[in-house]
């Protein structure tokens, strides 16, 4: 099968089905908290203030990351090179600060956005398929995807240049057919966040949650990188993205520990999120006049 992007233009601006799914995957995880926070009756707006701080500081930390590992400053400005692992840490650092500043627990915050966390991740990778980046090695599976177009293309030259294996007697210029590893994660995570919706109320401890999503990501994403057309591959064959998996899985296995037991947050601790009564915001004058009315 052969593909080429989605992009079109509505006048001089290019969209493409990367910007596209990235905002689905934005509005799908507040959606989620969303629902979330108005099952528990707290104040549904904090979804957005999240989804605000997370795309901010995600896309900044994304493009940062990308722009280290290839030490070029122009790459700021390619149509792909969003790191998940750096929107993952600029995204988290954003809605820790919003979380500080609001006084909301952080790990109270972290348990609302694990199940988003994943939702977001599943469409995103939707948007690398759809603009063909992070694809994986060659491959002779019914199902192999061939990018022409790609960023870069699934040529042999190009597959050659990263160390990828390619199938003997290919000429410099064949395209290639690549693992679709992209629908490969999506259909995890999406299972990662059904497992997570369905944890909602675990009863464990306040960022309990969080934690698992931590090992579940992790793994998922330790286990695609064998199956990822990468240049990065420099410790026995494992790539960056799989080192900083093991660590996350650490971090999540070291939250599930901790809070394994119910230590559940006091309900003036998330007073922020309380939303208000009615009587809260009448003035003095109305509430007098609700109560001759009453009489």
């Amino acid at each position: 099968m052969t593909l080429y992007p989605l992009s079109f233009h509505l006048g001089p601006i290019e969209i493409t089905g990367f910007g596209i799914m990235v905002m689905m995957g934005f509005f799908m995880a507040g959606l989620a908290i969303q629902t979330r926070l108005r099952e528990i009756e707290l104040n549904d707006q904090y979804a957005w203030d999240m989804v605000m701080a997370a795309v901010i500081g995600g896309l900044i930390g994304a493009k940062l990351w990308y722009v280290a590992l290839h030490g070029d400053a122009s790459k700021l400005l390619d149509r792909g090179g969003l790191v998940w692992y750096g929107g993952l840490i600029g995204g988290a650092l954003a809605v820790i600060l919003n979380s500080m500043r609001l006084k909301i627990p952080v790990r109270f915050t972290f348990d609302l956005a694990a199940p988003a966390l994943a939702m977001g991740y599943a469409l995103g990778r939707v948007g690398c398929f759809l603009v063909q980046d992070d694809y994986g090695v060659p491959t002779g599976l019914p199902w192999g995807v061939k990018f022409p177009e790609g960023l870069p293309p699934t040529t042999a030259a190009n597959l050659s240049a990263w160390g990828v294996p390619v199938p003997e007697g290919a000429a410099p210029l064949d395209v290639l057919a690549v693992h679709p590893t992209q629908l490969y994660e999506t259909t995890a995570m999406l299972l990662v966040f059904w497992i997570l919706w369905r944890l909602r109320d675990h009863g464990r401890g306040t960022g309990w949650l969080f934690g698992l999503y931590l090992m579940l990501a992790g793994t998922e994403r330790f286990l695609i990188e064998f199956l990822r057309a990468k240049d990065d591959r420099f410790i026995a064959g494992f790539t960056l993205a799989q080192l900083t998996s093991l660590a996350v899985v650490g971090t999540g296995a070291l939250l599930v520990s901790a809070f394994s037991q119910k230590t559940g947050l006091a309900t003036r601790e998330l007073g922020a999120l309380k939303p208000q009564p009615p009587e809260a915001s009448a003035s003095p004058k109305q509430s007098k006049k609700g109560k001759k009315r009453r009489s």
